[in-house]
């Protein structure tokens, strides 16, 4: 599983309906996706993104279970109002039921590390913020905080379309209290590893799940990223704790746990329609990501 990733893979790799999502040059600081989720989540594997993320719930209710990589389940109930902050550096493991009937409906905002810099420079003075972070919140509540999401909610649904001047003015609002209010300074923590951009790590994970039914080609994702096929490696893997090959067969595997969990589609079909001309290749890389064959897996 990734350790590092963008905004954008992170979203499409949790299993949910994208119902919107920012687009445009009144987004420039900020990110943000607005999701519906599936009723039931057993085990998710969340890598951490490189810029502060805040998840705000719109709708619906559900009980959430989070833990480190092998750790304790932790578990809190949430509803819509109730907010998740975090900017971790290690991947993590969720797992929810909704409580209710009513769709579990959440939005993705990924702070730009541009105006979260500025934002701790203002608080703390320039050079003042050394060591600082934003603490891992779950599942609490903050009327400001679900006042200004409700606001970017309203730009982001709008029939007007979005306004340049009330978002930035917004995403600083948001960027300032968050560093006022969830922020610890630890000058003994660890500096950030470099990465790819998010925006050349989001455009090479794009060509990967466009590409799922074709064999795996180095030069072309490297050539997405203007980097040399060795640079782009090393970068990469820095990025999401995978090589290229294996984040690619990890994308396969996802979209093979995907349909054959929520379609009827034969397994010679999906076995094909992901780039192996062997079913039984298919299946021995799926059974040795996954821990039983396709056909077991769908029971």
């Amino acid at each position: 599983m990734p350790v590092k990733t963008t905004p954008e893979a992170l979203s499409q790799r949790i299993h949910a309906r994208l119902l919107a999502r920012s687009q445009g040059p009144a987004w420039s600081t900020i990110s943000v996706h607005l999701l519906s989720h599936q009723p039931l989540e057993t085990n998710l594997l969340v890598p951490a993104v490189a810029e502060p993320l805040l998840v705000w719930i719109v709708s619906g209710s559900a009980r959430i279970d989070e833990r480190d990589i092998g750790g304790e389940w932790m578990s809190v109930e949430v509803s819509a109002g109730d907010f998740y902050l975090t900017q971790s550096e290690t991947p993590y493991e969720m797992r929810w039921e909704t409580c209710s009937g009513e769709a579990l409906c959440v939005m993705h905002l990924y702070l730009g590390l541009p105006i979260y810099q500025r934002a701790v420079a203002e608080v703390f003075g320039a050079g003042g913020g050394e060591g600082f972070r934003l603490a891992d919140i779950s599942g609490e509540r903050d009327e400001r905080i679900s006042g200004l999401m409700g606001m970017i909610l309203g730009e982001l649904k709008g029939s007007a379309g979005p306004s340049e001047m009330v978002v930035q003015g917004i995403a600083q609002a948001l960027a300032v209290h968050l560093v006022r209010h969830y922020g610890k300074r630890d000058l003994s923590a660890p500096a950030r590893r470099g990465a790819l951009p998010a925006f050349k790590l989001q455009r090479v994970v794009r060509l990967m799940e466009a590409g799922l039914d074709q064999a795996f080609n180095l030069e072309s994702l490297a050539t997405e990223a203007e980097l040399s096929p060795f640079h782009f490696s090393r970068v990469f893997k820095q990025s999401t704790g995978w090589s290229p090959s294996d984040y690619f067969i990890q994308l396969k595997m996802a979209e093979a746990r995907r349909l054959l969990r929520e379609t009827d589609q034969s397994i010679v079909s999906i076995a094909l329609d992901l780039g192996y001309s062997s079913p039984s290749h298919f299946a021995q890389v799926f059974r040795r990501q996954v821990g039983v064959s396709p056909r077991e897996y769908r029971g």
